[in-house]
């Protein structure tokens, strides 16, 4: 089966090449989605060669549009698992393999990465903790997400052709993790999490969601909600 990894990328210069160089090893095709970046992101990506596709956004508009631009891309190229992967190098590409077999062997359409499935991510801030504790109360209260889900905002999923198909998620910034979960456990899309390594540095902190960007996701998802 044709794994196609899609990446999508937003100043990442210093960390892109080795994120991937990590995923080279565990699918057929890399696709870069720049989300109009200025730091030569897209210079550093091109410079690894031509097996590496690269798509671009003139303007940044968000990972969750970054995303499905990567989606459109995987599907025309024949992708028959599509695995999204973040760009500063948390995710551990390691974990890609148990990402995807369940989707190989056919007993699931989608397979979320979930950092608490184990272990506490390592170098994750305590604040870090407290946002997405408060995350999963929103997605379970005002989505109707399941409390089994350990994770509300995995970085990190691995879907069929069929499942990117039937997934019309629509938030272009980081709301678009909580929409795609609700798309997915509201219907009827066989899906699991699964255990992933994510460590935190002080750079990928630095550049990670705060306080104020939360407050954006919850307000994005409620638009979302009663439009």
């Amino acid at each position: 089966m044709k794994v196609v990894a899609v990446i999508p990328a937003y100043k990442e210069s210093e960390r892109i090449t080795n994120t991937i160089h990590g995923v080279s090893s565990f699918v057929d095709t890399i696709i870069v989605v720049d989300d109009g970046s200025c730091d030569g992101t897209k210079e550093k990506v091109i410079s690894l060669g031509p097996h590496i596709i690269f798509l671009e956004h003139a303007l940044n508009r968000g990972q969750g549009a970054a995303l499905r631009t990567g989606n459109e891309g995987a599907l025309k190229i024949g992708a028959e698992i599509i695995v999204h992967i973040d760009a500063d190098g948390q995710h551990d590409p390691a974990c890609i393999p148990a990402l995807i077999q369940p989707l190989i062997q056919g007993t699931h359409d989608i397979v979320f990465g979930s950092r608490f499935l184990g272990s506490v991510p390592i170098g994750i801030p305590k604040t870090r903790l407290l946002l997405l504790q408060c995350a999963k109360s929103f997605n379970a209260f005002f989505m109707g997400i399941p409390k089994t889900v350990t994770d509300p905002q995995s970085g990190i999923r691995a879907m069929t052709r069929f499942a990117s198909m039937h997934i019309p998620f629509r938030q272009d910034r980081m709301a678009h993790c909580s929409e795609i979960l609700q798309l997915v456990t509201c219907g009827s899309l066989r899906w699991k999490e699964v255990p992933v390594d994510v460590r935190y540095t002080e750079a990928s902190v630095r550049k990670g969601q705060r306080s104020t960007d939360a407050l954006k996701i919850v307000w994005h998802l409620l638009i979302g909600i009663f439009a």
